[in-house]
């Protein structure tokens, strides 16, 4: 879905300001979190998110890689690979063609990483390891801020957004659940047409539902 809004449609029903001071503000707040905190938050997490898996059937899921003081999901990588042979790991990658938008790429212990523009690493591009987003079931989301009501903002590129917007209009999607620290919640986030709302937000502390 590529956004068709001109600036001042856009400046009608969202505020561009208000977002992105709210996002500095945030980014600020994440990456000031102490070096044990944010340790211990990696691993508390786990158990939030194995109630996520099934125990048996195959399992898909789209995880990240850490940056800019997001919560590490390698220990819960680490412990899916050593206990859960059904689940099927994938990375977002930028998409090479469609600008703005991603891929997700299977992602196993022996994958071959490189380095992105905004020096990620992720999966060396390879036509065989692509899995279709639709058929994915758990997207585990990075994210800026939330609310209650399940609302997300992001980095502000719009990758995810753009990516996700077929799931407005199928009923096979996966489930999209942000990951957070619990001092990256808000009161109420000013929203934007093109924003995907999320099915759950998964913190050290809790899971929501919505």
């Amino acid at each position: 879905m590529q956004y068709k809004l001109s600036q001042p449609e856009l400046s009608q029903q969202v505020d561009l300001t208000e977002r992105s001071s709210l996002r500095k503000h945030l980014r600020r707040a994440r990456r000031a979190l102490p070096n044990n905190q944010q340790q211990d938050a990696s691993f508390t997490i786990v158990d939030n998110l194995r109630a996520l898996i099934p125990e048996h059937d195959q399992y898909r899921v789209a995880v990240y890689l850490q940056n800019d003081g997001e919560i590490d999901l390698h220990p819960f990588i680490e412990f899916c690979w050593q206990h859960c042979a059904n689940v099927t790991f994938s990375l977002p990658v930028l998409h090479p063609v469609c600008k703005g938008h991603l891929l997700f790429l299977r992602y196993a212990q022996n994958t071959t990483m490189v380095q992105n523009k905004y020096n990620i690493s992720e999966p060396a591009l390879a036509c065989s390891d692509v899995i279709p987003t639709s058929d994915i079931d758990l997207i585990l989301m990075p994210l800026v801020g939330f609310d209650i009501s399940g609302n997300r903002l992001g980095m502000g590129g719009g990758y995810y957004d753009r990516t996700l917007a077929f799931t407005q209009h199928t009923t096979q999607k996966p489930k999209l659940v942000g990951i957070a620290h619990d001092i990256q919640q808000v009161d109420t986030l000013p929203i934007a047409p093109w924003d995907i709302p999320l099915n759950g937000i998964v913190t050290p502390t809790r899971m929501l539902h919505f």
